[in-house]
């Protein structure tokens, strides 16, 4: 898939209207895979599935690796015993001959047109607005939108919208987070998308009649664990970076969600607007919580900068936003601040820039990767916060930490410091 000419055939899938397929040996529709596939993240053209189990009909079974594509399906959790526990078998998938796929489905199949998306995760990180905003549907769309290299900032994109996405082993109950944004996001992206859920997968089984998939991204999660670069980054999203894709590749989602919270997506975070500071506050939280007086000195000195510089300042509970008003403030935001954790997650819909910049606030030695990962991945600068020390790339720690006091109510930070920063990041790209 490195020409022109190829690229658009992927783009738009070859037979999106025929209901049943039939073929003879000699005109069996293989299985296609776009370009190298990334661990855990994988482009399917006419994948098959019989009685639950997923069917790779190629003459060339070195084209796959099964191990680094799907799963068990199972939950992750440490421990050789488990992790042996996920490893696929012939009953998650298997790769098979023109001659074997006949025998083993007749001289036809059941045609599924468009796009769709089978994520092959447990529930267990699913149900979660980070793990699936900024994971597995960030994942997804930096998968799918290989095929278009072509995105421009605006998001304007060629590629077909995804149709379906079926859950193997999720319930309808169970992928949906608390604060309801998880099903927010997916909606605002794909209006006409339908979702069908682990009885359906179990429907269509026992049916035993095969299907063949016109168009599939194919997700594990426990599959993209085995990659190389997820054992640096611990973020299993990005593996599908070593596909080739436009600059401008999450465009085409932030427009699409923020279009639905009402705002002009060619305007909101445009550079030639005054600069939006929002500091998402945990302090009714019960965790994950400043000192009570370093949270009260960087709000003054927060509001100093506004009254002095003239920049808008947001001082938010997210949880106190309707969902809408989530999103459309991170959409206008320039720089982002907060403890680490789940409320930083709407950094995703800020839109990338010189001067876009997330501030993360750790309990001294403390660090996690989550969001660092993300805002460098879009494209944005990172700082992470130790009291009045900070460090941004390339001095990022090189492993997690988690000190005595990293969940707890009395982080430290410094606020004149960080209003500092916040002018010269500001004032310098001005």
């Amino acid at each position: 898939m490195e020409d022109t000419n190829n690229l658009v055939e992927w783009i738009h899938p070859k037979n999106p209207c025929s209901i049943s397929c039939l073929w003879c040996v000699q005109s069996f529709s293989q299985t296609l895979l776009a370009d190298q596939p990334p661990v855990g993240w994988t482009v399917f053209e006419n994948l098959f599935v019989l009685n639950g189990t997923v069917f790779v009909v190629t003459d060339n079974p070195q084209a796959i690796n099964i191990l680094t594509t799907t799963s068990t399906g199972l939950a992750i959790q440490n421990g050789k015993e488990a992790v042996d526990s996920r490893i696929p078998g012939d009953r998650e998938m298997r790769v098979v001959s023109p001659h074997q796929a006949q025998s083993l489905f007749g001289f036809s199949a059941e045609s599924i047109d468009g796009v769709t998306w089978i994520v092959n995760d447990p529930p267990q990180y699913i149900a979660h607005y980070y793990h699936w905003s900024a994971e597995l549907f960030f994942g997804f769309w930096r998968t799918y939108s290989s095929l278009d290299r072509t995105i421009d900032n605006t998001g304007n994109s060629a590629l077909p919208a995804l149709r379906r996405i079926f859950f193997v082993h999720t319930d309808a109950d169970h992928w949906r987070d608390y604060a309801r944004m998880n099903q927010w996001v997916l909606r605002s992206a794909f209006p006409s998308l339908a979702i069908e859920y682990s009885a359906d997968w179990e429907d269509r089984a026992e049916m035993g009649r095969p299907i063949m998939l016109d168009r599939v991204i194919f997700s594990d999660r426990s599959a993209a664990m085995h990659g190389n670069i997820f054992r640096s980054t611990r973020r299993t999203a990005s593996e599908a970076f070593v596909l080739p894709g436009s600059v401008h590749w999450w465009s085409t989602m932030r427009a699409s969600v923020i279009r639905m919270c009402g705002l002009d997506t060619n305007i909101v975070g445009d550079m030639s607007q005054a600069p939006v500071i929002t500091y998402i506050s945990r302090q009714d939280w019960g965790r994950r919580m400043l000192i009570k007086e370093d949270h009260e000195r960087l709000v003054e000195e927060l509001y100093k900068l506004r009254d002095e510089y003239g920049y808008e300042v947001n001082v938010v509970s997210m949880h106190k936003l309707s969902r809408a008003d989530q999103i459309a403030l991170a959409a206008r935001t320039t720089i982002m601040m907060g403890v680490h954790g789940n409320g930083l997650t709407s950094l995703v819909w800020m839109r990338p820039s010189s001067r876009a910049t997330v501030m993360e606030f750790f309990i001294p030695g403390g660090f996690t990767s989550d969001y660092q990962y993300t805002t460098s991945a879009l494209g944005m600068v990172y700082y992470g916060f130790w009291g009045n020390e900070y460090f941004t790339y390339p001095d990022i720690p090189a492993v997690p930490a988690f000190p005595e006091g990293f969940q707890g109510t009395s982080i430290p930070i410094d606020g004149a410091a960080v209003a500092k920063l916040c002018h010269k990041r500001l004032q310098s790209l001005a």
